[in-house]
């Protein structure tokens, strides 16, 4: 069976579309960089006066940074994870739309499908870009990280279970896009199949190791698919 004949096969009884935000939809810190908002993010404590924790790997990642924050001060978790949400709002901004996310959602209200989106990142900031670039209409609900709870990111399913009950789809309804191990990972925790979208090279052996149903290389593959 060729990827196309997979990837049609997947999305045949598909009701209900969860899709990922940072990849599939706008690289969100393409123009503002992920390095620069950890940086940011840490000297932001520093200037309230509070030690942030040594970062590690965590040094560019900022979610990473949160997680670490969170968990070596739980005191500021709320507070860091809310000066993240405007940096990332900032960095939407000027972020890189994907123009195959965005025919992604086309495709599915042509289709009659409905979309959440789930993702690690703000809720204001995902809003924030969808107002932006006119997409809120296509999307049913937004469903990003519990405010000042990192605990609720991917590969933790909560986020995708939260999406289902709210519009009332069952697992076998619905198929999560993602472009990360652990987007595989939540997807697998919450009985749901992840196409893992591979946008960058070495993606796709990650994405198949993790449990991927099929891997595509351009959203437009999905959208095509999903006509």
């Amino acid at each position: 069976m060729s990827a196309a004949q997979q990837l049609a096969e997947v999305l045949r009884p598909v009701k209900h579309v969860l899709l990922d935000f940072d990849g599939p939809v706008c690289s969100v810190f393409a123009g503002l960089s992920a390095p620069e908002v950890a940086r940011r993010l840490r000297e932001g404590l520093l200037a309230a006066g509070e030690q942030a924790p040594a970062a590690g790997e965590a040094e560019s990642d900022p979610l990473a940074l949160l997680r670490l924050i969170a968990d070596a001060r739980p005191e500021l978790a709320a507070s860091a994870d809310a000066a993240l949400a405007a940096l990332e709002t900032e960095a939407v901004r000027i972020g890189k739309p994907n123009p195959g996310g965005e025919s992604v959602l086309l495709a599915c209200a042509r289709s009659g499908r409905s979309v959440s989106v789930v993702s690690n990142n703000a809720g204001a900031a995902i809003e924030a870009y969808l107002t932006d670039h006119g997409l809120s209409g296509y999307v049913t609900g937004v469903f990003g990280r519990v405010p000042g709870d990192p605990s609720s990111m991917k590969p933790n399913p909560r986020l995708l279970v939260d999406a289902m009950e709210a519009v009332g789809a069952e697992p076998a309804e619905c198929v999560f896009i993602g472009d990360a191990a652990r987007d595989v990972q939540a997807g697998d925790a919450a009985g749901v199949p992840t196409i893992g979208y591979a946008n960058k090279p070495g993606k796709d052996a990650k994405l198949a190791a993790a449990g991927a149903v099929v891997i595509v290389d351009s959203m437009q593959h999905i959208a095509d698919a999903l006509s």
